[in-house]
């Protein structure tokens, strides 16, 4: 790993664990800036099944009802360039992947 790459921690929904096979967080490495569509090129990179779940693959654009988090903060509507919160880089909160309910 580089100094200009950062180990990001990505907490994923049940269903997509499931999906990828694994029983917890997931680390990937990401380079250049940390930011929620580098995170993402890293994660469907490191887990190919991923691909088209989060984000539509011909728009790049999340999916309905897939939220992303760090800690309480919502950014799930925020620019996919814009920068991370710097505690995602330095590994100090993961990035969470949330699966949001509707209904009635």
């Amino acid at each position: 790993m580089s100094a200009e790459t950062a180990k990001v921690t990505v907490l994923l929904p049940a269903h997509l664990k499931t999906l990828a096979k694994v029983a917890g967080p997931v680390h990937v490495e990401v380079p250049g800036p940390v930011t929620t569509a580098a995170v993402l090129d890293a994660l469907e990179a490191c887990y190919p099944v991923l691909g088209g779940t989060i984000r539509d693959r011909a728009t790049g654009k999340r999916r309905p009802f897939i939220r992303f988090f760090v800690g309480e903060e919502d950014l799930s509507h925020d620019p996919a360039d814009a920068p991370l919160p710097s505690a995602v880089a330095d590994g100090a909160e993961p990035f969470c992947i949330i699966g949001a309910m509707a209904g009635g």
